[in-house]
């Protein structure tokens, strides 16, 4: 499947790159479009009984970037508890919409929202989220301003990153469903480069870290750099 790459395996885990528009799991999912969990499934008999095709977390369906399985039981309830402990690093890669701060931190909670379906939002009774960022370079265009941060990820809720900078005023360029004024054809500019954490067999410390998509790069040779 071409909007599936393989970065990284060995004999207990897979790292894959996920294009956008792909689906992480087929769990409340009624499209006939392949997800990473069916292509994985149909690909390696290794994970046919294992839950979620041994996916150890999801991506939005809209987010490009790194995705981390598993190859056994075993290895899955320990890479499982790392994210659990909040021992795994994640860092993304986004564009906003606005003039962001040199760097900063966003800590608010998030639950579903009440008021409609399939989207999240800041609410006192959610769980915590908590994000962290700095930003990397300005940008303008037709006289609207956009800033490229990294994204320090310190817990992983639904839509986390988008709901945040959305309730700070700087939503993902492309993310309509949370704000954004831009309509690109690309989805969102959003991408999930670099995965950090202790190998749950040798112990040693890994990491992994990806290019930025053609897509994403591409929109951003459109833009004119401040």
């Amino acid at each position: 499947m071409k909007e599936i790459k393989i970065v990284y395996e060995d004999d207990y885990l897979m790292l894959l790159n996920k294009g956008e528009g792909v689906v992480s799991t087929a769990e409340n999912y009624k499209g006939d479009r392949q997800t990473v969990e069916s292509w994985v499934r149909q690909s390696f008999e290794w994970s046919r009984d294992l839950k979620r095709a041994g996916l150890v977390h999801r991506l939005d369906k809209v987010t490009r970037g790194l995705l981390l399985v598993a190859k056994n039981e075993d290895v899955l309830d320990s890479l499982k508890k790392l994210f659990k402990q909040r021992k795994v690093k994640k860092k993304y890669m986004a564009l906003l919409e606005g003039e962001v701060v040199t760097k900063g931190e966003i800590k608010v909670p998030i639950a579903r929202s009440s008021y409609s379906f399939g989207k999240w939002a800041v609410n006192p009774d959610g769980k915590v989220a908590w994000t962290i960022f700095r930003l990397l370079k300005k940008y303008r265009k037709d006289g609207k301003s956009y800033s490229l941060v990294e994204v320090d990820l310190k817990t992983g809720r639904t839509h986390q990153i988008r709901v945040h900078f959305s309730y700070v005023g700087w939503p993902v360029a492309g993310d309509g469903l949370y704000g954004s004024r831009l309509r690109w054809k690309e989805g969102i500019f959003l991408q999930a480069f670099y995965l950090e954490l202790e190998h749950p067999i040798d112990k040693k410390l890994m990491s992994w870290s990806i290019d930025m998509d053609n897509e994403l790069g591409g929109f951003l040779e459109e833009l004119d750099e401040e």
